[in-house]
């Protein structure tokens, strides 16, 4: 379901950042969720605070687990070229 529409921000993906040990201030940030409108704030709260009462950190604990790679830094994303030269006149 998504959950920010905004940003287009399910509560799959909420979730798998949450799983991975993210308060809601740091997938607030990294995702851009709650941060238009703000509409689905308190949406976006309630899945995080599910996924961090249902103590499915398992993976985290885990030494032999491999990290997860969340997302790509804003200047290697195809929607903020950094690379080209302004266009403004």
């Amino acid at each position: 379901m998504i959950v920010c529409v905004c940003r287009r921000v399910s509560d799959r993906e909420i979730a798998r950042h949450a799983h991975a040990g993210m308060s809601f201030d740091e997938i607030q940030f990294e995702l851009g969720v709650a941060t238009q409108c703000g509409r689905c704030e308190s949406c976006a709260r309630d899945v995080v605070d599910k996924c961090c009462s249902s103590g499915t950190h398992a993976a985290i604990h885990n030494e032999s687990a491999k990290p997860v790679q969340l997302a790509t830094s804003i200047l290697e994303s195809k929607a903020w070229p950094s690379s080209q030269p302004s266009l403004a006149v």
